[in-house]
């Protein structure tokens, strides 16, 4: 491959002292010398002169330059990766012990209840403010936070479409809301 370089433009390639078309170039020069054995029977060949000697030597010292060149870059680029490795180190570590004294901080300070723990209402209802359960005077629960019926886990038997059977209450719950007696088999509501 042949790289044809005229006019204006070979003087500012040739000038460039880095980029890969330098690079490009110099090493097409570079290609065209025949090095090893072959190229030193080719320069013998030639004429003895100072000038072909010393275009020889920097034909050399090009390559030696540019082997140098490429040795300070590669390591440029190595340490700063190191650098970076060691600063995402140091930034996680960081982090990290953040994290722990953002949970030794959540320790020390308890939640407490600042509410009476049984509330009594004029209409017979308690509320249990530890558990968050609204008792009314039939004797239904509620769960005061979402407001749906409360039924002790210990009586609630999961099956495996979604449904639910209240021991306590005998009441199945269907998957779709429909709940059904089960001593009498009756269909009791349908929620949505």
């Amino acid at each position: 491959m042949a790289l044809a370089v005229s006019g204006a433009a070979s003087g500012s390639v040739l000038n460039m002292s880095s980029g890969w078309l330098a690079d490009t170039y110099t090493a097409i020069k570079n290609s065209q010398n025949a090095g090893g054995l072959i190229g030193m029977l080719d320069n013998a060949r030639g004429d003895n002169s100072l000038k072909s000697y010393l275009k020889r030597t920097q034909s050399a010292s090009n390559g030696f330059a540019l082997i140098a060149q490429s040795g300070v870059a590669n390591a440029g680029a190595f340490y700063s990766k190191l650098a970076q490795q060691g600063q995402e180190k140091i930034a996680n570590e960081r982090l990290e012990q953040a994290f722990k004294d953002l949970e030794r901080t959540k320790s020390m300070v308890q939640q407490k209840n600042v509410l009476d723990p049984m509330i009594f209402f004029a209409n017979g209802s308690t509320l249990d403010t530890n558990s968050n359960i609204l008792t009314m005077p039939d004797g239904k629960q509620y769960d005061a936070t979402t407001g749906t019926e409360y039924v002790d886990p210990s009586y609630i038997i999961q099956m495996a479409n979604g449904a639910y059977l209240d021991t306590k209450n005998n009441v199945l719950t269907m998957s779709d809301g429909t709940r059904v007696d089960t001593v009498t088999g009756l269909k009791i509501s349908v929620t949505a």
